[in-house]
């Protein structure tokens, strides 16, 4: 099945074409959405309202960039709605935790952060890289994600992004810079701890 076809059954919402969609965006859009979110249940989540929007808005598909690309752009803003909710819901909670704890003066039901070392050295330095991916400024994080761990090519990523190669070029060198220096930070404290 051509683009072309797959757009004209999913406008009319054949379930040859969105079983299409699906057999061959699935696989990469979960993996988008997992750099993103870390966490595999809420990427296949996030599948599912990709694959929705897609093609409950296909016909506002204006061809400017490949269906991929929509896909993708699609994958990226659902991936970011995601984690803006979860700060909310981080945010609301820790408020009212804070609330229980003013009227009640202490929190019983509050646990202590668990200590127990796991032993797992590589697990706590891929948790590190992730955070500090995380904390990157949005259009830096997104950029960087999409070349390092979607392997897309600049003018994917611009494509996607709505930018200029030039400006994904500096996106992509700004987030190098600044993860090297959350990360040279983090594990030189890291070794004088070790000692």
């Amino acid at each position: 099945m051509n683009e072309q076809e797959l757009i004209d059954g999913l406008i009319i919402q054949t379930k040859d074409a969105i079983q299409y969609l699906v057999n061959t965006y699935q696989k990469n859009v979960i993996k988008t959405a997992y750099y993103f979110v870390s966490n595999m249940e809420d990427a296949e989540d996030i599948s599912q309202e990709v694959f929705l929007e897609a093609i409950h808005s296909i016909k506002r598909y204006r061809k400017k960039s490949s269906l991929y690309t929509w896909i993708y752009r699609i994958t990226v803003n659902r991936s970011l709605d995601h984690l803006r909710k979860q700060k909310r819901r981080n945010f609301l909670y820790q408020i009212g935790t804070f609330m229980q704890i003013s009227n009640e003066g202490r929190n019983k039901n509050q646990q202590e952060p668990s200590t127990t070392d796991t032993g797992n050295e590589e697990n706590e330095k891929r948790a590190v890289i992730e955070n500090a991916i995380g904390s990157l400024p949005e259009n830096q994080r997104i950029a960087f994600i999409l070349s390092k761990y979607d392997e897309l090519a600049y003018k994917e990523i611009a494509d996607i992004m709505n930018l200029s190669i030039s400006s994904v070029e500096s996106l992509i060198h700004r987030a190098k810079i600044n993860l090297q220096h959350k990360l040279v930070i983090y594990f030189s404290e890291y070794a004088k701890a070790k000692k």
